[in-house]
C-alpha cells in the first residue's frame, strides 16, 4: 500500500471512529440508583384526587409505572403511610384519607394499592420501596374525621397537638412499638424492595409570633423517662429516642427479610458550618433531634439518601459540596443516593433551568462512593415539566440500568 492509500484509510478509519462516537451515549455507570418520591399526602403525586373510583386509581398508578419505566429510571418510592393511615390492606391502621375521601373507609369495588404497585413494579423492572413517616398523626391537608381505630383516638396519650399537625411523641415506647410494628407489618406481608423513612422525626419546629420556637409538648414522657432513673438531658434524650428507633427498624427489617433495603432521606444539611461555610435555616441535631450523621457512621441503613435541595452554584448551599461531604463521612460505604429537587423546575415553584438537575446527575457520578439519584417528586417526570422527561432520556439516562446489588428477579 502506498503513503497515499495508507494515508486515506487512516483518515477515513479516524472520520468514521470519530461519527460513531458521537452517536454513541454518553458514558453512563453500568449500576445506577434512578429513583423517585411519590406522594400521596395531601393527593401531590397519586392519586391525583381523593375522590376518584377504583378504576380511576388503578389507571393512574399504571400510567406512573409506565412513565418510570419509559424514562429508565428503576425504582419507585411509594408513600404508603401519611399520618398514622395506610394505603393498603392494614389490620393495624385506617385507610386513608388521601385515597378514599374518608379515613377508614375501604376502596370500593376493593383493591390493595401496594400489592398491585409491587406486582407491576416489578413486571417493568422497577423496585418498589414503601415510604412511610413514622411520627406524623394528622396533616393539616386532612379535612374530614379521625377514624375511631386511629392512634389519636384509640390511645391519645401517645398524640400530641403541635401547630395545625397532631404528632406522635417519639418518647413514648408505644409509640416506638406502634411505628416498628406497621412497618415490620409491611416487610413481613408484601414483596418490597425497600422502607424508606424521610426527614421528619421531632417536628420542625414552629415559631411565635416573636420568633421563639414553641416546645414541643413531651413534659409527661420525658418527666416518666426521669422517673425510671434516666440521667439523660432532654435534648440528649430526644436524640436517643430517634437513634433508638432507627436502629430498630434496620435490625427488625434484616431478621425478618434481609434483602430488603432501608432507606433514610434526612434534610441535607446536617448542622450549620457542616462543611465549612454551607448554611442552614435549620440545624437538626438541636431542631429536629436527628443525629443523622452517627446513623451513617454506624450503618444503620442500606442506603442515605440526603435531601440536597438546593442548586449546584449558590456557595451557601452548594449541591456538590454538601454531597462529596456526605460522602467522606460514609465509613461503612451506606449506598449514598442523594435526592434532588427536581420539581423546583416548575414556573409555579422556584423556576430552575431544567439544566440544573441534568448537572446534579452528571456531579453525582463524579463523587466517588454516590451510585445513584433520587428525584423529588414525580408530578414534574409526569407532566414533564419544561421536557424534563425527554431530556433525562436524551441525556443521562439514555440506557436502562440495574439498581446496585440488586437482586434478580
Amino acid at each position: 500500500m502506498g503513503r497515499f492509500e495508507y494515508k486515506s484509510l487512516v483518515l477515513a478509519t479516524l472520520v468514521g471512529f470519530l461519527a460513531l462516537s458521537e452517536a454513541l451515549p454518553p458514558s453512563e455507570p453500568a449500576e445506577e440508583f434512578r429513583g423517585v418520591w411519590v406522594a400521596t399526602v395531601d393527593n401531590i403525586d397519586w392519586p391525583t384526587r381523593r375522590d376518584l373510583s377504583t378504576d380511576q386509581q388503578k389507571h393512574e398508578l399504571m400510567a406512573i409505572l409506565d412513565r418510570c419505566q419509559a424514562l429508565n429510571l428503576n425504582a419507585v418510592i411509594l408513600q404508603v403511610r401519611t399520618s398514622c393511615d395506610a394505603l393498603y390492606d392494614s389490620k393495624l391502621e385506617p385507610w386513608s384519607e388521601f385515597l378514599t375521601g374518608q379515613q377508614g373507609r375501604p376502596p370500593s369495588p376493593y383493591w390493595d394499592p401496594l400489592k398491585l404497585a409491587v406486582t407491576e413494579a416489578h413486571k417493568r423492572g422497577l423496585e418498589l420501596h414503601a415510604w412511610f413517616n413514622p411520627y406524623r398523626a394528622k396533616h393539616p391537608a386532612m379535612k374530614g374525621a379521625l377514624d375511631k381505630s386511629h392512634l389519636a383516638n384509640s390511645d391519645p396519650a401517645l398524640v400530641k397537638t403541635y401547630g395545625q399537625y397532631l404528632w406522635l411523641d417519639p418518647g413514648e415506647p408505644k409509640v416506638q412499638e406502634r411505628s416498628l410494628a406497621v412497618i415490620l407489618d409491611v416487610v413481613k406481608r408484601y414483596d418490597v424492595d425497600g422502607v424508606h423513612i424521610d426527614d421528619y422525626f421531632y417536628p420542625y419546629p414552629i415559631r411565635d409570633a416573636d420568633g421563639k420556637t414553641i416546645p414541643f409538648p413531651d413534659d409527661p414522657s420525658f418527666q416518666a423517662y426521669q422517673a425510671r432513673g434516666g440521667k439523660l438531658n432532654r435534648d440528649d434524650w430526644r436524640r436517643k429516642n430517634v437513634d433508638d428507633f432507627i436502629q430498630a427498624i434496620h435490625k427488625g427489617i434484616k431478621r425478618h427479610k434481609p434483602r430488603v433495603k432501608f432507606g433514610i432521606s434526612p434534610f441535607g444539611i446536617y448542622r450549620p458550618n457542616m462543611p465549612e461555610g454551607i448554611k442552614a435555616g435549620l440545624d437538626q441535631y438541636a431542631e429536629l433531634y436527628a443525629d443523622c450523621l452517627k446513623w451513617l457512621k454506624e450503618g444503620w441503613c442500606d442506603y442515605f439518601t440526603p435531601q440536597l435541595y438546593w442548586r449546584i452554584d449558590p456557595p451557601a448551599q452548594s449541591y456538590p459540596k454538601l454531597l462529596e461531604w456526605w460522602a467522606a463521612n460514609n465509613p461503612k460505604k451506606v449506598a449514598i443516593w442523594p435526592g434532588s429537587f427536581t420539581g423546583q423546575i416548575g414556573e409555579k415553584q422556584a423556576n430552575w433551568p431544567v439544566d440544573e438537575i441534568l448537572r446534579q446527575i452528571e456531579a453525582s457520578r463524579a463523587v466517588k462512593g454516590v451510585t445513584g439519584q433520587v428525584h423529588f417528586s414525580m408530578k414534574s417526570l409526569m407532566q414533564n415539566w419544561k421536557g424534563i422527561g425527554d431530556k433525562l432520556v436524551e441525556g443521562p439516562y439514555r440506557q436502562k440500568v440495574r439498581v446496585p446489588g440488586a437482586r434478580s428477579k
